[in-house]
């Protein structure tokens, strides 16, 4: 260790009964460095982020900030040393404004009995312009995905801190927003503030960090420059295998691709989509691409009836859908995966097992109680075939790393036998080979005759996985693409409303768009 070494973890370990999330790591972050910490979901590196802002307590091995031994023994712990947590998953108080949010922290040290709300919103407003001109004032609540992910930000920037760890931190954010801050994270390095930044995108690991450390399945493998590795190095350190291939061969490589599952005429709510129209067919994956707030969550959710739709028609196998709930849905096999993981996706402090089988319990019940024994073996059938990393079906799913608690979402659309699923930003912060395996089980799912729509934001995944991608911008279907005509040029160029015509020099992007 030397005088430069802000934070030192030595031989840290951290038990959750007989599993091991941690098993003597080590880690070291120097002054001013943008320091990369890599995995596959489960091995241990969000784990190891909440020891060290005092969320968790490890079982073993000692902490040093500073070259001081510490016990961060909660998070306003690790606030008073100068580390502060972006989290992966929201943690914000819906029911409060933006401004309560970012200072939450400072008012609840404070010892004025009154509280100055004026200059508590013009702070918080001169900062959240820093990344996105958001008002204040404004609940949490009222807020998209990306917007409440900004907010997270901006309130760790409030925090004095000399460590700042960002966990995922544009898994919600668009391209825009993301540049915003990276330009943020390169100030705050130039300040001498040390970073520990999570990402499974290797570009901004590439091109924001200076060193990178690769976990797996909760120890430490190796700590490398980001000028001496390559990011293909990255992953094989990170999986312990080649990944040959991200994406599975499409339905136009097999020629599989058959009769419309699901098909959609003028639909719209009179408010945020409309006018929509499309068939999703047998055998092919259905890409949704398009702006943030462009509509595509809204069309999702009034398919399958969590948005009241005004007009249009559904029909499943050409049978017309009358749905008035979105149990209607599930019930008649349309089921949708939120975006929102931990608001909407699963339940946090349940079981595995009760997850996986909340859709349908009537399915699990004799003489009007639950078979347990049912529950547990549906559970442990969808969890091995997702490849769950769990210590058993009757842990609780807040036990799971981000990308197994995504697994669970999805077995526990898969326990109702869908006709089709609606996947919201399926892979948002999930590593490079969960990504590949979830890859291949929606084909699988595809290719079985399930009617498969992903919604994403990563036109890399829209390109690789889908057969065809709509586009919608402002609340209807701009175009759509497929084949060779299925570029990131194309899809910007429909979802932004560019003139294709206006690139004479392009024929063929002017074509594809």
């Amino acid at each position: 260790m030397t005088s430069e070494t802000v934070l030192d973890i030595r031989n840290v370990s951290k038990h959750f009964g007989a599993v091991k999330a941690l098993t003597a790591v080590n880690f070291r972050l120097e002054r001013g460095e943008v320091h990369a910490l890599c995995g596959e979901n489960g091995a241990g590196k969000s784990t190891l982020m909440n020891v060290i802002a005092g969320v968790l307590q490890p079982s073993e091995g000692e902490i040093l900030v500073e070259g001081a031994p510490v016990r961060i023994a909660s998070p306003a712990v690790a606030q008073s040393l100068g580390i502060g947590l972006v989290h992966q998953e929201i943690a914000l108080c819906p029911d409060a404004t933006i401004a309560e949010n970012m200072f939450m922290a400072a008012t609840n040290r404070r010892r004025s009995v009154l509280m100055n709300y004026r200059k508590l919103e013009r702070d918080a407003q001169i900062l959240m312009n820093r990344l996105a001109p958001i008002d204040v004032r404004q609940k949490v609540g009222d807020l998209s995905i990306s917007s409440q992910q900004l907010v997270e930000i901006a309130k760790a920037l409030t925090l004095d801190c000399r460590v700042l760890i960002f966990d995922e931190p544009t898994a919600a954010l668009t391209e825009t927003e993301a540049q915003v801050l990276f330009g943020i994270i390169r100030d705050l390095k130039a300040r001498g503030i040390s970073i520990i930044y999570i990402s499974h995108r290797m570009a901004e690991v590439f091109s924001l960090c200076d060193r990178v450390t690769v976990f797996r399945d909760g120890r430490y493998v190796a700590t490398e420059t980001v000028a001496d590795i390559t990011p293909d190095d990255v992953v094989r350190l990170m999986v312990g295998r080649e990944i040959d291939q991200l994406y599975p061969e499409k339905h136009g490589q097999s020629g599989c691709v058959g009769e419309p599952i699901l098909s959609v005429k003028k639909l719209g709510d009179g408010a945020r989509f409309r006018d929509v129209s499309f068939e999703l067919r047998h055998g092919e994956i259905l890409g949704v691409g398009g702006l943030i707030g462009s509509g595509r969550t809204e069309i999702a959710e009034g398919i399958c009836a969590l948005r009241a739709a005004t007009q249009g028609e559904i029909r499943l196998h050409d049978k017309v859908l009358r749905l008035r709930r979105y149990s209607d849905a599930a019930k008649a096999g349309v089921v949708y995966l939120s975006e929102d993981r931990k608001g909407s996706g699963i339940f946090l402090e349940m079981s595995i097992a009760q997850n996986i089988a909340a859709l349908d319990l009537k399915a699990l019940t004799s003489f009007g109680l639950l078979n347990f024994r049912k529950e547990r073996s549906l559970a442990e059938e969808l969890a091995r075939r997702l490849g769950v990393r769990m210590g058993g079906v009757d842990m609780p799913v807040s036990s799971l790393s981000g990308g197994n608690q995504q697994k669970v979402s999805i077995a526990k659309q898969l326990a109702v036998n869908p006709k089709v699923i609606l996947l919201d930003e399926p892979t948002r912060g999930i590593d490079v080979g969960a990504k590949s395996e979830i890859h291949r089980l929606l084909r699988d799912l595809a290719r079985a005759g399930i009617g498969i729509l992903v919604i994403s934001s990563e036109l890399p995944e829209l390109i690789g996985l889908c057969d065809r991608v709509l586009v919608v911008r402002e609340g209807g279907i701009a175009g759509e693409v497929s084949g060779d005509e299925m570029t990131e040029e194309a899809i910007m160029r429909l979802a932004s409303g560019i003139d294709p015509e206006a690139n004479t020099n392009s024929k063929a992007s002017g074509h594809a768009a």
